[in-house]
């Protein structure tokens, strides 16, 4: 038995997202702000703490369409027309939980089956959050509303009342005409005075009432969901099945006794006192929170020790030798109390109070090994090695001396051991009185893991998501065995901990732009296990991505660069000018024109915007030959990426004309890739004005770019190669074919590490394809945040966070 997929529905930015679990461990990874922390936190809502929703929970696009049915509510009470029961099916967060069953597991899933046809496979549970019942919601929202227009018009007519009679005076008959004073027949004057207050009372729309008392009025209920409806999401978009207007909900929790959860939450705060909050473990499938797993090692290892070993609860042969050497202590302790306290307790009674017939002081100790470890030293870390000297020194220090990193490694790896024991009730729990709920164990164990990597360095990180499964398997009845499933969900942002785990495990969060049907930046989750194409390149890109650890996963856009020099010099550009892209996180990645079209698959399945920055590579002749660019010379490309991806084309000449919306390619107005490479520009050289300069590298580009800079630059290599060839070079032609000779056989790497030094690094300018490929990414990413911000302004005007 295993959860297959789970299909998230309205809530957040979650509005319809499928995410495919693998049978061990799943690992979320994506950009900031893509939708990993919403489907951790949907699970812990529906799975964990149900009573914790708030109406920020609900999709943001949804809050016009809750403030209508408030509307219409209104316009019917007004009317004295009947108040129709809306459909809230379209705007209510939901979980979907499918899951696979065996044969012979059927008898775990019996109250689950839908229909007597049902020939096994998998089963579908969707738990939403509903009005408990909506004729009454409707009620108490009218009821509210009738009372605050009710309050309103009272004050108002009480402040009116009030300034008209502070205004009034007695009026001479001679009153000014045009003051607006008013003369009535008794003598009397007064200004026509109507007091408007401007504040809104609450509920002032449904959304405000629903902000205050969805928690009361609000329910989770589960409902059978049919197999035979599964639909494989559309573009990335999951289609999950319609509730028939019918449907019953199930009495109960459905997955109680057949799933066991247990989380590890982002904010662990090592070195804070703990507090009391929902810890997110749940008995046998049980949902009732329970306090905070402390965040001190000391104290989880008291808890573990109460739960699975002391020696008090249901006790053992083996623990009688403990269990009297306490007993032992206890006594020899009193008898040393009684003594030491006898004068002061004699000297008490000698006051003559508390007298006779009142009862006397006595001291009596109560020994309980749990009290052993309720300090802060209880857990310590031995300093140095393990030496005769250092061990009979002692050297140890407690916990909090040790660093946050290992102290969450230690905390975390602590929290699956106790989950697991706690599931297969090891030790002392096991002993406890079965109830009906818990009469057998869960045959599914789902531990939920966020951002594992806080304070942990790489290393650690790498180490802690290796061993996390194989400890939570680590038990007689686990390990290979099938009887027991036990699946890790991991939300992380970190590239180690993606690099370290199998593409077959990650989930990627792609975040869609808005669009004419939702008006909000959403989410799709790619599954990465089919998103590096096939045979050769798949290998390639796999074994590309391991090698260079790359972050490609959380970035918000890649920048593939040719060679070293782009990948020295590139950022460097961006920092001088172009601020906004420093503020972005960018994913810079080294790969060759002829590789980087193997990129491709998984870029357009990650729909992740990119900007590919290489070389024109001209060659010409049967067979092929390096050559400089020259116009109408039937020259072609060699570079993979301008032939076959984008812009698709072969001629040098036609290559030479292409304009920046032709190199770029546009995906489903969320995301577009854009290719960058060398565009003829005019220079002045030799005497001749404006002529036109091509070239075939970017340091050539460089050069063209920088002609009076490069003409008097010191320096070795390439730059006094490039010094000399402008001096002894009449044309931009016959300056391109010397350029072009020396790179042959110059060290690029290194004549980028030497522009970084020389005095005027910061005066030199952009290679002009280069200048336009960036421009064209800030806009792309301005645009994006754009949408983002437009998003944060509608939640504030509707009365958001």
């Amino acid at each position: 038995m295993h959860i297959e997929y789970l299909e998230i529905g309205n809530y957040r930015k979650l509005l319809s997202v499928r995410i495919d679990l693998a049978k061990d461990k799943t690992i979320f990874v994506g950009a900031n702000n893509s939708g990993k922390t919403s489907a951790m936190t949907a699970l812990r809502h529906f799975l964990v703490g149900k009573s914790e929703f708030s109406l920020n929970d609900f999709t943001i696009a949804h809050w016009p369409l809750i403030n209508l049915i408030g509307e219409k509510w209104a316009e019917n009470a007004t009317a004295e027309m009947p108040v129709a029961v809306p459909e809230w099916s379209p705007l209510l967060p939901f979980l979907d939980i499918w899951i696979s069953i065996r044969n012979d597991e059927v008898h775990y899933v019996r109250d689950l089956i839908p229909t007597l046809t049902w020939n096994g496979g998998s089963l579908g549970v969707r738990l939403r959050l509903q009005p408990k019942d909506s004729a009454d919601l409707q009620k108490m929202y009218l009821a509210e509303r009738a009372a605050s227009i009710t309050a309103r018009k009272l004050a108002t007519a009480a402040a009116t009342e009030a300034a008209k009679a502070a205004t009034k005076v007695v009026a001479a008959a001679s009153a000014a005409p045009g003051t607006g004073v008013v003369i009535d027949g008794g003598g009397i004057v007064e200004t026509a005075v109507e007091t408007e207050f401007s504040f809104a009372l609450w509920p002032k729309n449904l959304l405000d009432f629903l902000r205050r008392r969805l928690r009361t009025l609000f329910e989770v209920r589960a409902y059978l969901l049919d197999p035979a409806k599964c639909a494989k999401p559309i573009y990335g978009i999951a289609t999950p099945q319609l509730l028939p207007p019918d449907a019953e909900p199930l009495e109960g929790d459905p997955l109680k006794g057949l799933i066991r959860i247990n989380e590890i939450d982002a904010q662990r705060s090592f070195g804070q006192p703990s507090a009391s909050d929902n810890e997110g473990e749940t008995e046998s499938g049980s949902r009732v929170p329970t306090p905070r797993e402390s965040r001190k090692l000391s104290e989880q290892l008291r808890a573990y020790y109460a739960k699975h070993l002391d020696p008090f609860d249901q006790p053992e042969p083996a623990d009688f030798a403990a269990l009297n050497a306490i007993d032992v202590a206890q006594k020899a302790f009193d008898k040393r109390l009684r003594e030491g306290f006898s004068g002061p307790l004699a000297e008490v009674e000698g006051l003559g109070y508390p007298g006779v017939s009142n009862p006397r002081l006595r001291i009596s100790t109560r020994v309980r090994p749990i009290d052993g470890l309720n300090h802060d030293a209880a857990v310590q870390y031995e300093v140095g090695g393990p030496s005769e000297a250092e061990v009979a020194a002692e050297l140890r220090l407690p916990e909090d001396y040790n660093g946050l990193g290992y102290q969450n490694l230690i905390s975390m790896v602590f929290k699956l051991m106790s989950y697991r024991d706690g599931w297969m009730k090891v030790g002392k729990a096991g002993k406890q009185v079965a109830t009906s709920a818990d009469a057998f164990l869960p045959p599914l164990h789902l531990v939920l893991v966020e951002e594992p990597e806080a304070h942990l360095h790489a290393q650690v990180q790498q180490v802690f998501i290796q061993q996390a499964y194989k400890v939570l398997r680590k038990h007689p009845l686990l390990g290979e065995k099938t009887d027991f499933t036990t699946q890790l969900i991991v939300s992380t942002h970190s590239s180690h901990i993606a690099h370290e785990c199998e593409f077959s495990s990650l989930r990627y969060f792609r975040r869609l732009a808005a669009n004419k049907q939702c008006t909000i930046p959403t989410t799709s989750v790619v599954d990465l296990s089919d998103a590096f194409g096939e045979g050769e390149t798949q290998r390639f890109v796999t074994r590309y991505i391991k090698a260079v650890h790359c972050d490609l996963f959380f970035a918000d856009a890649a920048v593939l660069v040719e060679g070293p020099a782009e990948r020295i010099l590139v950022p460097y550009f961006v920092r001088q000018k172009y601020e906004f892209l420093t503020q972005c996180y960018l994913s810079w990645l080294e790969i060759g024109g002829s590789h980087a079209h193997r990129l491709q698959p998984l870029l357009e399945k990650l729909g992740l915007t990119a900007l590919i920055i290489t070389d024109i590579d001209a060659m010409v002749g049967t067979p092929s030959k390096a050559v400089q660019p020259q116009r109408g010379a039937g020259q072609t490309t060699r570079n993979k990426t301008l032939e076959t991806w984008i812009p698709r084309e072969l001629s040098i000449d036609d290559l030479l004309d292409r304009s920046l919306s032709e190199r770029t390619s546009a995906y489903d107005g969320s995301f577009a890739i854009c290719v960058a490479y060398q565009q003829p520009i005019k220079v002045n050289h030799g005497g001749a004005s404006q002529a036109e300069a091509l070239a075939n590298t970017f340091e050539d580009a460089l050069v063209f770019q920088n002609l009076e800079i490069f003409k008097d630059l010191p320096g070795y290599g390439l730059i006094a190669k490039f010094r000399e060839a402008i001096a002894s070079q009449v044309t931009t032609g016959t300056l391109g074919e010397a350029m072009f000779k020396s790179l042959k056989d110059g060290v690029k790497a290194e004549l980028a590490l030497d522009l970084l030094e020389i005095e005027k690094a910061d005066q030199l300018a952009i290679p002009r394809y280069i200048d336009e490929g960036l421009g064209w990414l800030e806009k792309q990413l301005r645009r994006k945040q754009h949408e983002l911000l437009e998003v944060v302004d509608a939640t504030v005007e509707a009365g958001g966070p």
